[in-house]
């Protein structure tokens, strides 16, 4: 089910308020784009910002406008299990496909310790988790046999990796085998990361590019490896310029530029600054997604 190009969603805001319209909207878009999965109230959903009850919505309109046509993997990580649980348990009421729970950030716990959170998640719920395995913001590691203890549970099914270590794709592939789902959590390293056995991406360009990331994943998937560098090149500029300031402010920016939704953000996150919208537009242009005037 979770292969390809799935976009993390970003979450449009107004005024700011949660824009249930301009999510609504978004959301069709990207599927009429050709993306294979959607990721709502991840990092780039700034889910950090959003309350209990818009983080909840988010994932309802979500389900509500793919109707099916594509898998919804909902963020519901918490540093905290008993929320993790609760955002997890309402994400499966609301039609959620899946889940994608993030490593306990801040109060970094031992190997034990993530297993027994992810553990806890497994036993609440019967749809699948796919681990979000992310060392330079939650500061721990999941270690490979800690997923393997892990992927002996019965709903834990894969993980989006972070790490930008490409070795950890091949490590993970000979503890846990070709079955266990091995998503990109990074752009720029996607091309290498499938052609070490991985299923696809959760993207953040593909926000903004959902068409080129589709078929970029297709040819990875179809094993054109020489077309899908051709992509990678094009894409390039746009993964390095969406995090030349800490994401979603980039992707949210770029998304304002092709008038998909508000560039809007809340504390802490501030507007880029204007050497950062000068990238962006840039990496804009040279992807032929804004013409050369627009982005001077």
């Amino acid at each position: 089910m979770f292969k390809g190009s799935l976009t993390a969603l970003i979450t449009p805001f107004k005024n700011g308020n949660l824009d249930e319209e301009g999510l609504a909207r978004f959301v069709e878009w990207q599927i009429s784009e050709g993306t294979h999965g959607l990721v709502p109230t991840g990092t780039t959903g700034e889910s950090p910002t959003l309350d209990y009850d818009e983080h909840k919505r988010v994932i309802e309109i979500t389900v509500e406008v793919s109707r099916g046509r594509v898998p919804v993997m909902a963020g519901t990580g918490s540093n905290s299990t008993e929320e993790a649980i609760d955002l997890s348990t309402h994400a499966e009421k609301a039609g959620a496909n899946g889940l994608l729970i993030v490593t306990p950030y801040y109060n970094k716990p031992t190997q034990e310790g993530l297993y027994q959170h992810f553990k806890a998640i497994n036993d609440a719920v019967n749809i699948p988790i796919i681990i979000y395995n992310i060392p330079p913001r939650s500061i721990v590691d999941m270690s490979v046999s800690t997923m393997a203890r892990l992927f002996e549970l019965s709903n834990i099914a894969g993980v989006k990796d972070a790490t930008a270590n490409l070795a950890r794709v091949s490590q993970q592939r000979a503890a846990m085998g070709p079955d266990f789902i091995q998503l990109s959590g990074e752009d720029a390293t996607a091309l290498g990361f499938m052609a070490h056995g991985g299923h696809g991406c959760i993207s953040v360009a593909s926000n903004i590019a959902p068409r080129l990331c589709a078929d970029f994943q297709n040819a990875c998937m179809r094993g054109d490896f020489k077309a899908a560098l051709a992509l990678q090149d094009r894409l390039m500029p746009l993964h390095d310029a969406l995090f030349v300031e800490t994401n979603p402010g980039p992707v949210k920016y770029a998304a304002s530029r092709l008038g998909l939704c508000s560039p809007d953000m809340r504390l802490p996150m501030v507007p880029l600054s204007e050497p950062a919208r000068k990238v962006v537009d840039e990496a804009l242009a040279k992807t032929g997604l804004l013409s050369a005037a627009a982005a001077e």
